[in-house]
């Protein structure tokens, strides 16, 4: 069944890539009615939107699909319930698909339902305590997105619409935008719905490489890009997503510097670069922020496959510290590895860099005049993306090996297949979506010094990340703690939140269901405490019955 799959997402791939270069080429979008039902004067059609940016994202999440489940041929090879798997994953994709091609804002949320669920049966797949923990952490964070979602579709329904492309003014659309915001925050991980997505890791790699690439994390971003008409009605959206999408970025890059766990650096390094996504969208720049949407979809899906061999090789360990001598053992492997953090880091002609550098620079020319602390935030979260990805491939590739002695490493030619066409993306990719599918997306006239602000960055991030690796962290340290728990979100989502949010469903359970009301309560209390009172008097010793009894004896012979 894997193999059937594989061939069919192969074939869906190649005739979307048609239909973009049609659309494209021919600089119009297509809307396609269909028809489902026609009953005397009632018919029920479903719009179909083909248009240049719906079009490229689907080749793309097609192209990651059938490269993942080319690599899930021999990674779940040993899987029990391998056909499971499959159906899950086809089912995240079709999910997808109805996001990304359905303007109907029904089939949008069931698209939109679709993801959360499947991501929540994936994510608890391996069926033991740490995976339920955080798929429940995952399925109830998305659930306040679904609700945000739905209000939104009432709001239109509201107004007698209910495609996304066409709605108008009235004195409900600022507040529909502030409600696909806060959706989006949660799909994206935003702060502070953050902590769900470092613990998603839980879920088979092959999935982790499709929900963290070009798939879950990455529809709320593609939700705003849709919805950026209506979402500038609002007058707070741009500031608001600034500040979230700033600290968001900060804190993912500054976590990942920390983190020792492969699968949670690259998962912090999605979340940082979706977080830059919301920054540029937030700047005004829809067009800029889906085309890195797309060239990181690439790279960060090829990373996430390499990671996969390597913790497959190092027998499922996923610790940084134990891998290392990479580069003379598994030269294809190391190769992909090196491209994809060149292509994250926004190395020259990499795919990352088409997009990332006209971020930079964009944000230079905007943030110099406007706010000096947003600037240097982003620039620090930007220098430690190179710091950790520099980190990142000196212990994996350079560094000296710490795995058992009979270790063994090679390289699957199964694998190698996707790994090969996702290298070719990674160092083409950008190129061909700027030179062929977004123009004109014409190149800003900046001043040299934000010409050279970027590479700029990358030496600085190679520098820190060179000297992370010889230093070693005081564990007991205050910013240390801070940056391994996320800011402190994780303990916050997973303790302190629900321990808070049950507090007044206790109390509702008490007073209706079990029929203690207040002053029933207070009164159980008070004779609960002078029982408690009285009995522990009366649990005494006979010696002190003799003491009392002869005082008061004593008392009564004096009184005499």
């Amino acid at each position: 069944m894997v193999y059937i799959t594989t061939q069919i997402l192969i074939c869906l791939t190649l005739l979307f890539f048609i239909i973009t270069m049609m659309v494209n080429f021919s600089w119009a979008s297509f809307i396609i009615e269909w028809e489902i039902m026609n009953m005397s004067s009632t018919s029920i059609t479903i719009p179909i939107l083909l248009d240049p940016a719906g079009t490229i994202f689907m080749t793309t999440v097609l192209l990651i699909a059938s490269s993942v489940m080319q690599f899930a041929k021999t990674y779940m090879a040993h899987d029990k319930t391998t056909d499971r798997f499959i159906i899950l994953v086809i089912l995240f994709v079709l999910s997808m698909m109805f996001l990304i091609l359905f303007p109907h804002t029904m089939i949008l949320l069931l698209g939109w339902d679709g993801l959360g669920i499947t991501s929540f049966v994936l994510v608890i797949y391996y069926n033991n305590a740490k995976s339920l923990g955080a798929g429940m952490i995952t399925a109830l964070t998305n659930r306040i997105g679904d609700v945000m979602l739905l209000i939104t579709i009432a709001l239109m329904f509201n107004e007698g619409h209910w495609l996304i492309i066409n709605p108008w003014n009235s004195d409900l659309v600022p507040w529909s935008g502030a409600l696909i915001l806060l959706a989006a925050m949660t799909k994206s991980a935003q702060m502070p719905f953050s902590s769900w997505l470092p613990a998603a890791m839980a879920a088979p790699t092959p999935v982790s490489a499709l929900v963290h690439s070009s798939t879950l994390v990455t529809a709320g971003v593609f939700l705003i890009y849709r919805f950026f008409p209506l979402m500038k009605t609002w007058t707070l959206f741009q500031p608001f997503l600034l500040i979230i999408a700033t600290l968001t970025m900060l804190m993912a890059s500054a976590s990942a510097m920390a983190e020792c766990d492969m699968k949670k650096i690259i998962a912090l390094s999605t979340l940082s670069q979706v977080a830059i996504m919301m920054f540029t969208l937030s700047l005004n720049l829809p067009d800029i922020a889906f085309f890195h949407l797309i060239t990181h979809a690439l790279f960060k899906a090829l990373l996430f496959i390499c990671a996969g061999n390597m913790i497959d090789i190092h027998h499922h360990s996923q610790d940084l510290r134990l891998m290392g001598n990479v580069a003379s053992q598994l030269p294809t492997m190391t190769t992909a590895i090196s491209i994809a953090n060149l292509a994250l880091c926004g190395a020259p002609f990499m795919a990352g860099f088409y997009s990332k550098d006209l971020i930079i620079e964009s944000t230079t020319m905007l943030m110099s005049e406007k706010n000096l602390m947003i600037m240097f935030m982003f620039i620090m979260a930007t220098i430690m993306t190179t710091a950790y990805s520099t980190r990142f491939s000196l212990y994996v590739l350079l560094g000296p090996t710490f795995s058992p002695s009979a270790q063994y490493s090679s390289e699957n030619k199964t694998q190698m297949m996707s790994v090969i066409v996702l290298t070719l993306m990674a160092i083409s990719g950008g190129a061909i979506t700027n030179w062929m599918f977004c123009t004109p997306l014409t190149e800003p006239n900046f001043s040299s010094i934000a010409k050279l602000l970027a590479p700029m960055m990358i030496l600085s991030g190679i520098i820190m990340g060179i000297f992370s690796t010889q230093y070693i962290y005081p564990l007991n340290s205050l910013v240390v703690q801070s940056h391994c728990f996320m800011w402190f979100l994780t303990p916050i989502s997973t303790h302190l939140a629900p321990q808070l949010s049950m507090k007044l469903p206790l109390l509702q359970l008490k007073e209706s269901d079990q029929g203690w009301s207040l002053i029933p309560s207070l009164l159980f209390h008070q004779l609960s405490i002078s029982s408690s009172t009285l009995i522990n008097s009366q649990n005494n010793s006979i010696m002190t019955h003799i003491a009392c009894i002869s005082m008061i004896i004593m008392w009564i012979i004096a009184a005499v």
